[in-house]
């Protein structure tokens, strides 16, 4: 009896431990789940004094040269890393069939002259015979004087054409058009080149480094911010000691590929250590008291498809698509349909769902 007793107070014990721990879980769980949303407000702050973005140096003037006519290189003067003068002589190309040309449109030139000569001394003529009164009809002094002038047109027509072929034959001798160097060579002597297409290897590339342009494309969210007044800086990767400043000297005053306006610093390379095709940090300066909003690092959610950070809206969480500006160490600054002390989710990613409720 006594051990059916004991047993009896065992078993009860034990329902009474299950019942009391099995509430405390449930509260535990649903603490949890409430405080894995924490939110925060958006901060409107005043924006750095300036943004780095990356800029590449480029020559300053840059050419392709192609052959004007189809011809063949006779001799080629210069070679990568020549250095030339503006009107220097580059390559001599030639032509046998210009040759025959030439000769051919001088000798009409000359048939029209003489005949054109030989119609003007008639037309004398007959003006001199017609002061005879009955010796010359009007007639005939009216078509010497129509053929006088006809054969002298013809002449001229003659003489455009000699002067068209010579320019055409001093294309056969390709000069520079500035001062540079040729950064690359793509012809030997023999070859056949005429003129070329974009998509075509030129004969020669000239490029003008002595001044060299620093291209630096703006996002179109600091475009109006830029201050135009204010000195840049730029550091280049391989000389990392070195800070180099210089102004903004002109914008493209439209956005070019990936909604960006592109500017450029003019940049002196008289000793020409700096090569085009570096790259740079620059420091664009951007007017003072410009404010931005900004959000915590780890609110934004980021995607291959979009960006945005999730709004508290009664309630209920609404994605709103915003573009970055500049990272800060905890926080970035972002556009998008959002303003200052809005509340948002501080700790956001891509398992919340849009209307998820937000306690």
């Amino acid at each position: 009896m006594k051990s059916f007793l004991y047993y009896l107070l065992i078993i009860g014990l034990l329902a009474a431990c299950g019942g009391t721990e099995k509430p405390k879980d449930l509260t535990h769980k649903n603490e949890r789940k409430v405080s894995r949303y924490e939110t925060g407000q958006i901060q409107e702050k005043v924006l750095a004094s300036s943004v780095r973005l990356p800029g590449q140096l480029k020559p300053f003037n840059e050419v392709n040269i192609f052959a004007k006519i189809n011809s063949f290189v006779k001799q080629i003067y210069v070679d990568r890393g020549t250095v030339v003068k503006k009107g220097q002589l580059l390559v001599e190309l030639e032509a046998p069939e210009m040759l025959s040309q030439l000769q051919s449109a001088n000798s009409r030139y000359i048939q029209a002259q003489e005949t054109a000569t030989a119609s003007k001394e008639k037309y004398r003529r007959l003006k001199d015979a017609a002061q005879e009164e009955g010796a010359v009809s009007p007639l005939d002094l009216d078509n010497a004087l129509s053929k006088m002038k006809a054969d002298e047109a013809v002449a001229m027509s003659e003489k455009s054409n000699v002067e068209a072929m010579k320019t055409v034959q001093s294309y056969l001798n390709i000069r520079a058009p500035f001062d540079g160097m040729i950064v690359q060579r793509n012809v030997s002597a023999g070859a056949l080149v005429g003129p070329g297409k974009s998509n075509e290897q030129p004969m020669l590339v000239l490029q003008d480094i002595a001044k060299l342009r620093l291209e630096v494309h703006i996002p179109e969210s600091y475009v109006d911010k830029v201050d135009l007044s204010k000195p840049v800086k730029y550091i280049f990767n391989n000389r990392p000691g070195e800070e180099y400043r210089g102004n903004i000297s002109r914008s493209a005053n439209m956005l070019g590929a990936m909604q960006s306006e592109a500017i450029e610093i003019d940049v002196q390379n008289k000793d020409q250590r700096l090569k085009p095709g570096m790259y740079c940090e620059v420091r664009i300066p951007l007017q003072s008291g410009a404010k931005s909003l900004l959000v915590p690092n780890h609110s934004i959610v980021r995607s291959t498809e979009r960006q945005y950070v999730i709004k508290v809206i009664d309630g209920h969480a609404t994605f709103v698509d915003i573009k970055e500006g500049i990272a800060a160490n905890d926080s970035t600054e972002v556009f998008g349909n959002l303003k200052a002390q809005d509340s948002i989710l501080l700790h956001a990613n891509d398992e919340i769902k849009e209307g998820t409720t937000i306690k």
